[in-house]
Order: structure tokens, then sequence, then C-alpha cells
């Protein structure tokens, strides 16, 4: 809706136009600058597009200086605490909750879609044992393309709601494979009579020889860990699922893209820096030393898993996950846990710091994740997997809208500050 207009003057002509402004549900305003270049023959520049609005979306929302987020409305953090990950892919693909007769329907057919071709499975065996399970999770989601050719067209409905069920679905199988043929394991075939999360958690770590269980309490852990991740407005993954899935090109190729952007160390990979710099620090005794170092613009040392650059408040999903973390550990009969309390005394004591507050350097969702993760016994090249397989979900929906939307191909334009014109001189001319 129109609400009401800016005026842009050139001081160059004199000349002045009005461009509309556009109000969502939430959130700031946009101006609409769809016609500045015919109006005014320029181009805006905004790198790394932090204050343009790349589409309109309904799904996810945040406000980064209240800490709030919400998917399609409800808080995250009503979510994490009565919700389960089903019906939080149901509700990121559809717009609403589902009632029960729908709840029960979908994830009746996000069970039915967890195998893989067989064939797929000899893909694996292509990579080196120390693959990356990142690189080959690129890869393989990639080839299903190959595989599931009769739903490819992006224009039909039913198209597109068997591709996003099969990779909601398929997602944790190809996840879990790439882990146990890393470690030399064989593979685990789903088991339908569990749910999404424990089936993953049993994809991964169970074994021919022997019963597989696990407390419900670490299952919970790691399916709030996925609800939290689902979604994350327009971050860098999610973009680049929307830009190349723009082009019309087939979903697990646009969702294979997606995993390569999660894939770097200043997204996706961020919850292993976190392990990382804690193993690094050591002891409680050393908190102060490292503190130290961080604010020394000097020192290369950063402080990994405190600030955002959406939040400027509390990341409300790491509240949830220090929870989590509290009740993990405490059911591994791991409560002293030194790692867990080195992370809460570096949290305390940042917290209390001027340096740390007056830059609003709260702790983010890597902070805990990964401690979490790390107490389940996920080893830490996996940790960017599961962030994949939580956030496939978020993925595919915003990839849906963005087809329903009928959006058309991105192309942004750009300042160009290469040479000038100039003219081809055969090698013997050069100097």
């Amino acid at each position: 809706m129109v609400a009401n207009t800016l005026t842009i003057r050139d001081n160059r002509t004199g000349r002045e136009v009005e461009f509309p402004i556009e109000s969502g549900t939430e959130g700031p305003s946009v101006v609409d600058i769809a016609r500045f270049h015919k109006e005014f023959g320029l181009f805006t520049l905004d790198p790394g597009f932090r204050s343009t609005a790349s589409c309109q979306s309904k799904i996810t929302f945040i406000d980064g200086d209240a800490g709030i987020l919400l998917y399609r409305g409800y808080p995250i953090e009503q979510l994490a605490e009565k919700s389960n990950f089903p019906e939080v892919c149901y509700l990121l693909l559809e717009g609403e909750l589902p009632n029960q007769e729908q709840y029960t329907r979908f994830v009746r057919t996000v069970t039915n879609h967890t195998m893989l071709h067989e064939q797929i499975l000899n893909f694996f065996k292509g990579y080196r044992r120390d693959a990356h399970p990142m690189a080959i999770m690129v890869g393989v989601v990639g080839a299903l393309s190959a595989f599931y050719h009769d739903s490819l067209d992006v224009h039909n409905p039913r198209h597109r709601e068997i591709s996003a069920f099969r990779l909601i679905s398929k997602i944790p199988t190809i996840a879990a494979a790439s882990y146990k043929y890393s470690i030399g394991q064989p593979f685990v075939y789903p088991d339908n009579s569990k749910g999404y999360v424990e089936n993953f958690l049993y994809m991964l770590f169970s074994v021919p020889c022997a019963k597989f269980t696990i407390s419900p309490v670490l299952v919970r852990a790691l399916e709030q860990i996925l609800i939290l991740h689902a979604d994350h407005e327009q971050n860098a993954s999610t973009s680049t699922v929307r830009l190349a899935g723009s082009s019309q090109a087939n979903p697990f190729a646009a969702a294979s893209a997606g995993i390569s952007a999660l894939w770097g160390p200043a997204h996706g990979g961020a919850n292993e820096a976190v392990l990382a710099m804690l193993h690094e620090i050591g002891s409680v005794e050393r908190v102060g030393e490292y503190l130290k170092r961080a604010k020394d613009p000097k020192d290369t040392f950063r402080l990994m898993g405190f600030g955002h650059r959406v939040y400027k408040n509390y990341d409300p999903r790491a509240r949830i996950l220090k929870q989590a973390a509290h009740e993990v550990l405490a059911e591994l009969g791991r409560g002293d846990d030194p790692l867990f309390r080195l992370a809460l005394e570096l949290e305390r004591i940042a917290q209390e710091d001027d340096y740390f507050v007056t830059r609003k350097l709260y702790p983010n969702v890597d902070f805990y994740s990964g401690i979490i993760q790390s107490a389940i016994g996920i080893p830490i090249n996996m940790f960017t997997v599961i962030f994949a397989v939580a956030r496939m979900v978020g993925w595919v929906s915003q990839w849906k809208e963005m087809i329903e939307y009928g959006e058309g191909i991105g192309r942004p334009r750009q300042l160009y500050v290469g040479p000038a014109r100039r003219d081809y001189r055969p090698v013997a001319e050069r100097l």
C-alpha cells in the first residue's frame, strides 16, 4: 500500500521527482526506486544491500534493535517452546499453522520421501574419505535434479510442491550419509517409525551391530536448534537461493547454491569458530586475558559468538539455546562441563564490560549451538551441515514465494571503476 511519497531533488538540474513510500506489516517503510534510473539516469549504490529491500516477503521478520524474530508473525520463543520442527516447516511453507488433519498429512508425506534413490548413494563413493561433509552436500543436493526430473517445471504448482517435500525430507538423509561416509561407517537407511529429528539422529549415530537409543532431551535440543535456524529473512544464503532461482533454475540447483553460500565462515561456519575459540581460551582463568585481546585493535583475536549483523540486542535464539544447553549437559551428567562454564563466564563478564555493552555485543545463536551439538556427539565439521538441514525449509519457502510472486530474474547493477574504453594493440606494439 502506498502511504506517501519521498521527493528527491537532482541538484544538477533542479528537477524534483516523487517516489512512493511503501509500508509493510512490520519494520521500516521502503522507498520504491524502480524508476530512479529512468528519471535521473543514475543508479543507487548500496554495497552488500544493507539498506536495500531486495524483495517483498511474508515469511520472516526481524527487529534487530528489539531482539525480535517472527516466523509468519509467530514469535520464535513460542515456536521453540511449544511447537516442533515439522509443524514449523508447514508454517513456513504454507503461511499458517496446520490443523490436526493437515499436520498428519504433512508429516506422512515428508516421511514417505526420506529415502534416497539407491544410485545416489554411489555418488558418495566418488569423494575422498576426508572430504568436508559440506562439499559432499553441495554436490549431492545439486545432483538430485538428475534423479527427480519429473518435478522440475518451476511454473507447475504441483512440481514445486513435490520438489519442496523431496528437499525437506531427503536433506537429513543426505547429511547423515555425508557423515557416515567420512568416518567409514555404513549408510543407515531412514526409519520412518521415528519422528523427523529422532530419525536424523538415528541415521547419524546408529550402527548395525548395536541397538540405538537416545534421550528425548537430546532430541528436543536438536529440534530447537532446527527450529531456530529454519529461516532468517534475506541473509546471504537465502538471497543466493532466491537469485539463483530467479533464473528459473531448478530448486535442487538453487538449494545447492544456498548450501555453498552457507558454507562460508562468515555465515554458517560461525558456531565452529565459537567452539574453536573456547578451546583456545581453555579455562575460566584466562577469560580476562582474552577479553583484553579482543579489545585491542592490533590483536588478531576476535570474540566469536558475540554481536550480529542484524541483532543490536540479545539474540532471542541465544536465550533459548542457553537454557537448552543447561538441560542437555544435565541430562548427560556434564553440568560442570568446563567449556560450558567457560562460555557462561565469558558471557557474564562481556555483558558487564563497557566495551562490549556500548557496542551491543550480545551473545548470538552460534554461541550456544556449538556447545549443544558437541555435547550430543556431533563433530565440528558437521555443524554447518546441521545448519543446512534446518535452513532447507526456509530456502524452499523463500524460493517458492519468489516464483509465485513472479519477481523475474535478479539483475543487480554496479558502479564500474575499471579502465576506460581503449583499443586493442598487437603484442609487438605493447611496451
